[in-house]
């Protein structure tokens, strides 16, 4: 049901007066335009919106969005945008970061935030490397990958966002392309109706330091055969004549073609995003060929916030005191003449 209290927005209503400094050509501009887009969508008041950030590029979001906003330091908006929803639980409180700020300097902020499922949002900007200083090599950078820090080659495994947020308990992980504004304004409208952390990865490229990082999936000519789409409760079909499919071969995910072997659409997995086993979806987290884009989980379950609010109130009830002042007056008292 919509409130009639709440005006009716278009995303002029959240594009503020800033000049937008991004390179030309990043998919940063794709972003916040689909965002901007789907915040109308929410059924919220526009101060009901809070945007954090720490540092880089993408950080520059809470500029960018007419709302509520901090810019917070290096690896800190989990720590902060925390605060900010545990103190207002009514608010609808988003984190902008990229790969570097979350998973190196803020990574211990990142895995606490998902285990404690903090009822927000954090957009994981991933290039595969640091763009705001200048190309060195960061979390996500492939082994191998030559950057200004690592000139002979990134010798250090990479973190695999889907696989280290499924493995810290997330209850919501999606990922989508940098440049597909349709898919990005559909998840941020599903991550603002789910109740707990949804983590977003963005596939972004860095058109100056880190150029076509993600082209084998990206590319208009291999997209369609490179990108699964999955969707809860359908089978997981894609391809560019939609005749390739995934199924699970012993413990390995497989691709199909249906009509080979015997191959029917009742033979393929059916996507279901809210199974509280995480075993499946990080195995569609970790697949590189082709890529899985979409919801991969969502699976509802209690936030910190409401299991507190939970047990002050149970402990409420038991209570023998009702005011501070019954507290004080309990036991001996004596008075001071």
């Amino acid at each position: 049901m919509t409130d009639s209290n709440i005006p009716v927005y278009t995303f002029k209503d959240f594009v503020t007066n800033q000049d937008v400094r991004w390179c030309p050509g990043c998919d940063d501009y794709v972003v916040l335009r689909s965002l901007q887009k789907a915040l109308p969508m929410m059924g919220r008041k526009k101060e009901d919106f809070v945007f954090v950030s720490g540092i880089g590029c993408s950080s520059r979001f809470p500029y960018y969005v007419d709302t509520y906003g901090f810019h917070g330091i290096h690896g800190r908006a989990t720590a902060i945008a925390t605060g900010v929803k545990l103190a207002n639980h009514n608010l609808s409180v988003w984190i902008a970061t990229g790969d570097g700020d979350a998973l190196a300097i803020g990574g211990n902020h990142f895995i606490h935030l998902i285990r404690r499922n903090i009822d927000l949002t954090l957009i994981m900007f991933n290039n595969e490397i640091y763009g705001l200083t200048k190309g060195q090599f960061s979390p996500t950078s492939l082994m191998g990958q030559k950057t200004k820090s690592s000139p002979y080659g990134n010798i250090q495994f990479p973190f695999h966002p889907g696989e280290l947020s499924i493995g810290a308990g997330s209850k919501f992980f999606a990922r989508v392309a940098g440049g597909d504004t349709k898919l990005q304004t559909q998840i941020f409208v599903e991550a603002e109706k789910f109740e707990g952390t949804s983590i977003i990865e963005i596939l972004q490229n860095c058109v100056i330091f880190n150029d076509g990082a993600f082209n084998n999936y990206t590319d208009k000519e291999v997209k369609d055969d490179s990108q699964l789409y999955v969707e809860h409760g359908k089978p997981m079909i894609f391809g560019k004549e939609g005749n390739k499919g995934i199924v699970l071969d012993n413990l390995t995910l497989k691709v199909v073609t249906l009509g080979e072997d015997g191959i029917t659409e009742k033979d393929l997995l059916v996507h279901d995003a809210v199974n509280p086993d995480p075993t499946l979806h990080l195995m569609l987290a970790r697949m590189r060929m082709p890529i899985v884009v979409g919801v991969i989980r969502a699976v509802p379950d209690k936030t910190v916030d409401e299991i507190s609010r939970e047990r002050m109130e149970a402990i409420r009830q038991k209570s023998p005191y009702k005011s501070v002042n019954d507290l004080f007056t309990s036991g001996e008292t004596y008075e001071v003449q």
